[in-house]
């Protein structure tokens, strides 16, 4: 073996144990004397220590080791004197007897860290250390633990998890196929699964009344944020059942992964929303119901008063953000490049300030009076210290969705969507 331990599982109660680990250099440190060795694996990371006092010769052989080597070590597990709180293994280090190179390496491109110096392009073109970083593997982690669960909970449920071909036969609905031409067939070709739908139906035929898949499925369509050519999705179908209970044993299903991935026990039960009042307050069928910033139409306010940009609009909709009137100029500009964005589309933003006197302040004041505006602050329900912020547009949904997006963008830059808080 070429380890006994690994370097994520040591604690004191090891103390005085002989063991081996095997891993790859993080870090190296020299004080006086001493040397200390980060060692790293999936498992985590272990301190080893080279005194030069007791093996002068191995002391001076780590000395030579270089980030992103592969090393095997064996010594005595010690109790730190400098104890790190931050690591599980922060209370022990080891006492190297043996240093063993497995594998050298140049220096790497990139530093393997959560916070890394590299950017998009040079991790990706050095994937197999990008994968390295402690952030990326415990991605990978999750996503095993994940699907694991979804298996677990749904073989409870009564479901058959049944594998379904990959080279099927091209079907007319939905996105355009990926074809694969046969070899043994010239001039004929296989699709590539959008999902499995046809496959579904004959399953459920059969008397497969329950079957999930865990599946890839492929589409040559444009991409969107949150979608690729090839995804993958837990596939499901029930028969001799209605829609109450497909939600219900789906949000169970949800209430199960965060209890057992994240502790988190969701006791109350999911919102209900129609698909038209999401596209309507949140301009998404996802909405983040983390923070409010609910949309208000105001056609009925700001529309036929001059200003050509609202007389032309088919919709103008905005949001009110509490406590955010103190926004420079410099950062409401911000907030207008950052909807004028390609990936957005909007042609520009209009802001309105509610003073703490109550009067409004707006961008397009000249084209408004100060009664107009004070509908337009009664309807957005702003208080003094609220800011305003409005889009238009000649498509509803496109314009829904920007206001979307500017929403989303407000959640961030107040703190609003904390990753510990859920909403579902």
């Amino acid at each position: 073996m070429y380890r006994t331990k690994t370097c994520g599982e040591l604690r004191l109660a090891d103390a005085g144990q002989t063991v081996t680990i095997s891993g790859w250099v993080q870090r190296i440190r020299k004080m006086g004397g001493m040397t200390f060795v980060d060692i790293r694996d999936r498992y985590g990371i272990t301190q080893v220590v080279f005194n030069n006092e007791v093996d002068a010769a191995l002391c001076e052989e780590a000395n030579h080791l270089g980030r992103e080597f592969v090393v095997q070590i064996t010594g005595k597990v010690a109790e730190r004197y400098a104890k790190n709180p931050e690591m599980p293994t922060g209370d022990i280090e080891i006492e190297a007897q043996t240093l063993t190179v497995l594998n050298r390496s140049e220096v790497p491109p990139f530093t393997i860290e959560d916070e890394s110096d590299g950017g998009d392009d040079i991790r990706m073109k050095y994937r197999y250390l990008d994968l390295r970083r402690p952030c990326v593997r415990a991605n990978i982690e999750l996503r095993h633990r994940m699907t694991m669960e979804v298996r677990r909970y749904l073989d409870s449920k009564g479901f058959l998890e049944i594998e379904t071909p990959m080279l099927v036969g091209s079907t007319p609905e939905g996105a355009r196929d990926f074809v694969v031409p046969s070899r043994m067939n010239p001039g004929q070709f296989y699709a590539l699964p959008q999902s499995p739908q046809t496959l579904k139906q004959l399953l459920m035929v059969s008397g497969m009344d329950r079957y999930f898949q865990i599946v890839k499925c492929f589409r040559d369509e444009d991409l969107r944020a949150d979608r690729q050519p090839e995804f993958t999705q837990i596939d499901c179908e029930m028969s001799f059942v209605n829609q109450d209970d497909i939600i219900n044993l789906f949000e169970g299903m949800a209430k199960h992964l965060f209890k057992e991935l994240r502790g988190v026990e969701l006791t109350e039960p999911f919102i209900r929303m129609p698909w038209a009042d999401a596209m309507r307050l949140y301009g998404s069928d996802k909405p983040d119901l983390r923070f409010g910033m609910t949309f208000v139409e105001l056609m009925d306010v700001l529309k036929g008063h001059g200003f050509s940009v609202f007389d032309n609009a088919a919709y103008i909709g905005g949001i009110c953000v509490t406590g955010a009137a103190s926004y420079t100029r410099k950062q409401l500009d911000q907030l207008t490049d950052f909807v004028k964005r390609p990936q957005i589309g909007a042609k520009g933003m209009v802001y309105a300030r509610v003073e703490a006197d109550g009067n409004v302040k707006s961008s397009v004041d000249k084209f408004y009076t100060q009664e107009t505006l004070q509908e337009l602050k009664k309807a957005m329900n702003a208080q003094p210290g609220d800011l305003i912020l409005i889009l238009s547009g000649d498509d509803v949904m496109k314009t829904r969705k920007q206001l979307c997006e500017l929403r989303l963008e407000m959640g961030r830059q107040l703190g609003l969507r904390d990753k510990n808080k859920f909403a579902c």
